[in-house]
């Protein structure tokens, strides 16, 4: 706990659709103020920034105010949790194929 709620978990932050597109398009950029992100969507600034504040909970995001403007960065740093537990089942299954090349190659 933080003092304002639970810290928000990595893998549901992204398990929605709309957020992964906004990691997307802030990887692509340095930083993007809301009303660029808002145009990808067919939705209202509201929403975006409700996306947007789930991801920054996850620490996925981060954000600085210029002037009336809030601008998002991409902090990429969460996702190498994802990484490292998609790796453990790639290997998993690239060790069952190259089990099943090496048992079709014996026939």
């Amino acid at each position: 706990m933080n003092g304002t709620g639970p810290i928000r978990d990595v893998y549901d932050a992204i398990a929605d659709p709309t957020r992964r597109k906004l990691l997307r398009l802030l990887a692509d950029a340095e930083e993007l103020p809301l009303n660029e992100l808002t145009v990808h969507f067919q939705m209202g600034r509201t929403a975006v920034s409700k996306h947007l504040a789930i991801l920054k909970e996850a620490g996925l995001v981060t954000n600085r105010k210029v002037g009336r403007e809030t601008r998002y960065r991409l902090n990429a740093a969460p996702l190498r949790e994802i990484e490292d537990w998609v790796s453990f089942y790639r290997k998993f299954w690239n060790d069952r194929v190259l089990l099943l090349k090496n048992l079709l190659e014996e026939e």
